[in-house]
């Protein structure tokens, strides 16, 4: 094919415009992005902890022993006389089917007097089970002192258990349990939704970087000076009038999508468990690391000593203790330098330590100054 300037002009021309259809139609990767009410919520819209003080009646001999939980029975006594019933001062009340229990509640913000929340169950004194009990009415209250709630219901309590001629099965738990819908509220909690010309959102963390792209695509959807970013963790955004009007308003805010900035590095360290776990941004600079574990074993042989068949002496029992402390050694192992998660995980495999032994090595590599990331140990 003769190809003229003309027509490698002509082909050009169709090769550029195949490649860019291509690029148009080809699937690109998705950018990560997350929505503002999972990052943000308005302040003072919070849910509220309410406790109360109660009885669990119709056990089947699991209750409290009245003898070591001398309350049970004062509250007995108080409940009963509210209903009429006076108890002789010397009579001895035997109480197997009755448990002193504290019951714990979660307020949700907006809730309203008649509508129901869950509760919490947990036996106060010595009950065996609290298993097929019924929680007598129970005044709920909160931080101030007033009743917000008023809890009462069968209990479900997921566990199971048997014992006979001093053998014992247990499985899961059974001196707490949980009543769906329970408690019926009593009282609203006023919320700052409706007060004033502004609500403040505050975050999750405390991030400038997230604050400032929180305030952005408010003011990007809702118009200029909508949202201001005050500091690294709450954002002052200005709303309308009406209640209807607010309620949509922060419908639509909440849903809006951000671009969240690479977060701080940051290695969280378990003690008790050995759990380690660090983000996208940690990075390692190059050094050199050797680690070796050190043992302590001790074995104990019993061994008699025992006398002559003629002999006057008494056979005697003892034991012989060894010690044993061996120490690995351990090579010095160079670690390159890595900027991505992958790289810091590999280096850290080449040490062949166990995850206890990570938590030392991090914590010495954080104070060598070859870890770039924040420890926070749990």
């Amino acid at each position: 094919m003769n190809l003229t300037p003309e027509r490698l002009l002509r082909w050009s021309v169709v090769f550029a415009f195949a490649a860019a259809s291509s690029a148009l139609w080809w699937p690109q990767p998705a950018a990560a992005s997350v929505r503002i009410k999972e990052v943000a919520a308005v302040q003072g819209v919070r849910s509220n902890q309410l406790v109360g003080y109660g009885l669990v009646v119709g056990l089947d001999g699991t209750g409290d022993q009245t003898t070591q939980t001398p309350f049970t029975t004062q509250s007995l006594n108080a409940l009963l006389q509210q209903m009429g019933v006076t108890v002789p001062s010397g009579a001895g009340m035997q109480l197997r089917n009755v448990a002193a229990v504290l019951v714990t509640a979660q307020l949700p913000p907006f809730a309203s007097p008649g509508q129901t929340i869950d509760v919490n169950v947990s036996s106060a004194g010595n009950a065996k089970s609290l298993r097929g009990g019924t929680l007598i009415a129970t005044p709920l209250k909160g931080a101030d002192g007033q009743v917000y709630a008023l809890a009462q219901g069968n209990l479900i309590v997921g566990g199971a258990g048997a014992a006979a001629g001093g053998s014992k099965v247990q499985i899961n738990h059974l001196s707490a349990g949980r009543i769906p819908e329970g408690a019926s509220v009593e009282r609203a909690v006023a919320t700052p939704l409706l007060d004033g010309d502004t609500l403040r959102l505050g975050l999750t963390a405390n991030d400038y970087a997230t604050a400032r792209a929180v305030a952005e695509a408010i003011n990007l959807a809702k118009g200029a000076d909508t949202a201001t970013a005050v500091d690294g963790r709450t954002v002052r955004v200005r709303v309308p009038a009406g209640s209807g009007e607010r309620v949509a308003f922060l419908a639509d805010i909440e849903n809006l999508a951000l671009e969240l900035a690479r977060p701080a590095a940051r290695v969280v360290l378990n003690a008790r468990t050995g759990s380690v776990v660090m983000n996208e941004s940690v990075t390692l600079g190059a050094c050199a690391v050797a680690h070796g574990s050190l043992s302590v074993t001790i074995s104990t042989t019993p061994m008699v000593s025992q006398p002559n068949a003629f002999g006057q002496g008494q056979t005697v029992q003892a034991e012989k203790s060894d010690i044993a402390i061996t120490q690995q050694a351990g090579a010095l192992v160079s670690m390159a330098a890595g900027v991505r998660l992958t790289d810091v995980v590999k280096a850290l495999n080449a040490l062949g330590a166990t995850p206890m032994d990570l938590l030392a090595i991090l914590q010495a590599m954080k104070s060598a100054g070859a870890l770039n990331a924040e420890l926070e140990v749990i």
